[in-house]
């Protein structure tokens, strides 16, 4: 009967640790309302969207990559890269500029890669998010409840240390 008693005892305790686990995400439910916006635009568009990816460094130069993916597949992929002139204060030039087509779409190495959203949001949770103590990680959904910005910054980093995404627009198409 005692044994019974101590069995009982372990397997509840066993119980209460497993269900207090903490989770190793960050932002938890948060991507999780996110996800599901992305599964309710995923069926809404027939897979079928296109997303801008931007970057901007502290040195004054920003990029843009626009990838439209047509019912699951990435089809094509637009990169801008642009600088600020110097000489001219709150001007910029464009310094690089191309387009690939579907049968060429990662030839170019200087852009974000052709990813899908599902690629994303897989990436999101078992990368960005994870719980670091020596970082700091950021989640928002500013684009009707999907992703806009996910990524983290480690500690004592000074100049473009995002590690993640930033996402300005998705759209159907």
């Amino acid at each position: 009967m005692k044994a019974n008693i101590y069995l009982f005892l372990l397997l509840l305790t066993s119980v209460f640790f497993i269900s207090c686990k903490k989770s190793d995400i960050a932002y938890e439910n948060d991507f999780n309302t996110s996800v599901q916006s992305w599964m309710n635009f995923k069926a809404a568009s027939g897979n079928s969207y296109r997303y801008v990816v931007n970057f901007y460094s502290w040195t004054g130069f920003s990029t843009e990559t626009v990838i439209t993916v047509k019912k699951g597949k990435v089809v094509q992929r637009s990169f801008t890269g642009t600088r600020r002139i110097d000489s001219l204060p709150g001007q910029r030039e464009v310094y690089l500029q191309w387009t690939e087509d579907e049968s060429k779409v990662g030839s170019h190495g200087d852009a974000y890669p052709p990813q899908t959203l599902d690629e994303i949001y897989r990436a999101a949770k078992e990368r960005w998010l994870i719980k670091r103590s020596n970082a700091k990680t950021y989640f928002r959904a500013e684009n009707n409840g999907m992703i806009s910005s996910c990524g983290y910054i480690e500690n004592g980093c000074m100049d473009d240390c995002f590690q993640g995404i930033d996402i300005s627009l998705i759209e159907k198409i």
